[in-house]
């Protein structure tokens, strides 16, 4: 038998099997496959089916899918990569919209919670003040309207000195008191600063404003950190699941999951670790995130610990009126005994009117002094402190999970399918190994090609938005305050912030005076106001000129 007849006879062989034995011949190739599959999910993506061919066609023309029999034109592979681009964007932005949402909502909920606490402490302030001290209140109705304001419009983030604010209360409250305590004296301006100077050594007010200035300016602090955290974390979510897609990770993000359905595999998933590889190249940089936002994380979580302390800051924001009764009384009961060491370092007064003062307006102000504060919701603080730190956890790890969130059973084929899976090239097992997470860990990625000199400026800028809200909550959770927008001062601390402990922060300066200060020691106030001044005429911080520099750089990067 000749070659050809040879030839003949082993086709008529296996024609003759296949027609006897025909799942043993499924592999034999019989013709391009029709594109009817295609045709029903290009058509479902909003797309006229009409450019699609019936059956497939050589694939020589593909730029990102594999070139060989395919059921995709140039302008399907287009098309379909735009859209493979938008959805991707869509989950990114969708799956960081739930943290978002949690973010806001709590702080929502805390800002709400604290407000009321200050509401209620101030309409009972209002309630009580008018029967337990007539005059004394009724003609300082102004200056007790205006400390709860400073207290709100700090707490909402202005650009407000606590302490400051405070101690000018303070002075402002002594000096109408004493004057309507001492109505039968001609009381000068000169008069008046002279014996505020007094007041620093004989505390006319007792040891209430000390005690209050310690434990609001930490509350106070503790609270606006915690919910600006809150604030920023959203923010920072926002901003960064609108960064676009690179064209690389466009590429690759069509590959994996419209490439099979131009080679007719549309029941195959790609393989969980191709799918893995392709996510970590694609969200290198915001993986970049990861380490800034646990920080912040924590932090949060231990200033939230600040709010079940045994003082907790519900107690002493919502006993600010408790503590102001608790002075007026303490001014009250010693008002001879400061009255007369007034008159001894600052002269007698001249008598202009007869009369007992406004002995007769006294009212019984201990009943007020010791009534039990009760929380204005229960158990409703532990409850909201509870619920954020679960959620907290919840979100610590985020960025390095996102990839295998987006790579979840709906995308991604299972383990145990492993060996049928789209590769990127055919049905078959992946064998590239899973790199790293972050930007660093992409310079083999074999799926994404990613630039790792090159992170992305948006991103960085959160970085360090996240780095400068962590060292606020830090130093927070420590009691002192921290504006990074008043240059003026070192950036690791400015305002309150001081670094001192509670045993040792008794000074403070006042709007009013350097020296003024009824709670405080003379010397004390004295020396804390010289250092200060000394400090504002040094250079400016090594630290702050180099933030400056980082900011400026990231600018920079920005703007190319």
């Amino acid at each position: 038998m000749d070659l050809s007849g040879l030839s003949w006879f082993l086709l008529g062989s296996m024609m003759w099997f296949c027609f006897w034995v025909p799942t043993h011949c499924n592999n034999v190739p019989n013709g391009p496959k029709s594109c009817s599959e295609l045709r029903q999910l290009y058509t479902t993506k909003g797309f006229s089916p009409s450019g699609v061919p019936p059956k497939e066609i050589s694939g020589e023309h593909l730029r990102i899918c594999p070139q060989g029999y395919t059921c995709c034109t140039s302008e399907i592979e287009e098309n379909l990569a735009n859209k493979s681009r938008s959805e991707f964007e869509g989950m990114v932005k969708e799956a960081g919209r739930s943290v978002q949402l949690t973010l806001v909502s709590q702080h929502k909920v805390f800002d709400a919670f604290f407000q009321e606490v200050l509401n209620k402490s101030e309409k009972s302030l209002q309630e009580n003040f008018p029967a337990m001290y007539g005059e004394l209140y009724s003609q300082n109705v102004k200056l007790f309207k205006d400390i709860y304001g400073e207290l709100r419009r700090y707490h909402r983030g202005s650009n407000i000195n606590l302490e400051e604010a405070l101690n000018e209360f303070w002075a402002r409250l002594l000096e109408r008191l004493f004057k309507q305590l001492n109505p039968q004296h001609q009381i000068t301006d000169e008069y008046l600063d002279c014996m505020l100077k007094h007041a620093e050594q004989h505390h006319p007010f007792g040891e209430v404003p000390r005690e209050l200035k310690l434990r609001a300016t930490r509350a106070f602090i503790a609270v606006r950190s915690f919910v600006q955290g809150l604030s920023l974390g959203g923010d920072v979510i926002r901003k960064v699941s609108q960064v676009p897609l690179s064209p690389e990770c466009t590429r690759a993000i069509m590959k994996l999951v419209y490439c099979p359905h131009c080679r007719g595999l549309s029941s195959v998933k790609p393989c969980s670790n191709y799918c893995h590889n392709v996510m970590k190249g694609c969200l290198a940089n915001q993986a970049d995130l990861d380490a800034e936002w646990k920080n912040l994380v924590e932090s949060m979580l231990q200033v939230a610990d600040r709010f079940e302390a045994p003082a907790s800051v519900e107690m002493v924001i919502g006993t600010v009126h408790i503590k102001i009764s608790e002075a007026i009384t303490i001014l009250e009961e010693n008002k001879d005994h400061f009255t007369s060491k007034v008159f001894q370092g600052c002269g007698n007064l001249k008598v202009t009117a007869k009369g007992s003062g406004n002995d007769d307006k006294k009212k019984r102000g201990k009943q007020h002094n010791e009534e039990k504060f009760a929380s204005p919701s229960g158990l409703q603080l532990e409850k909201l402190v509870s619920d954020v730190k679960v959620k907290l956890r919840d979100i610590k790890d985020y960025w390095v999970a996102l990839p295998n969130a987006l790579c979840n059973e709906k995308i991604a084929a299972t383990p145990s399918n492993e060996d049928k899976c789209w590769n990127g090239m055919t049905k078959s097992r992946y064998l590239p190994e899973v790199m790293g997470d972050g930007l660093a860990n992409q310079i083999n990625n074999p799926e994404v090609e990613v630039d790792i000199t090159k992170p992305d400026s948006l991103i960085r800028q959160q970085i360090l938005q996240l780095k400068i809200m962590t060292n606020r909550l830090k130093n927070a959770y420590n009691g002192n305050d921290v504006d990074f927008q008043d240059a003026s001062d070192d950036i690791s601390g400015s305002g309150s912030g001081d670094g001192c402990s509670e045993q040792a922060c008794v000074g403070g300066s006042s709007r009013r005076s350097n020296n003024l200060n009824p709670a405080g020691s003379g010397p004390e106030l004295k020396q804390t106001t010289q250092s200060k001044n000394e400090a504002n005429s040094k250079p400016i911080p090594t630290s702050l000129l180099f933030s400056f520099v980082v900011v400026f750089l990231a600018v920079q990067n920005h703007r190319r």
